[in-house]
């Protein structure tokens, strides 16, 4: 069981390892969004963010609602952004850190 439960955090990591993909999980974090409004965020093309949509479905990141002709997508459960915010701010951190450094040895 405890091997699994690696198994499975390094299948969501691997996931999580694309920074197209994090960009949409952090243009999902307020709500809802079609995939024409991902397109316009993110600056790519629609079979491009559906293809990492695809993905991120079938991790179960994200859950997608169909309204007519248009596929509205949402995180599936809020502890991902919750994730994804928590390694930002670790990585912040480390910026941070670096850039002090920096300053003080050009002191």
């Amino acid at each position: 069981m405890k091997k699994e439960i690696y198994e499975m955090q390094a299948e969501i990591c691997k996931t999580l390892a694309n920074a197209k993909r994090l960009e949409i999980i952090a243009a999902l974090k307020d709500g809802e969004r079609s995939v024409g409004e991902l397109v316009e965020l993110l600056g790519i093309t629609k079979a491009n963010v559906s293809q990492h949509l695809a993905v991120l479905r079938q991790r179960k990141m994200v859950s997608a609602r169909r309204e007519g002709v248009n596929i509205f997508y949402s995180i599936h459960n809020p502890k991902i952004i919750d994730a994804c915010a928590l390694m930002k701010s670790v990585l912040l951190e480390e910026l941070e850190d670096s850039e002090r450094i920096a300053k003080r040895l050009k002191k």
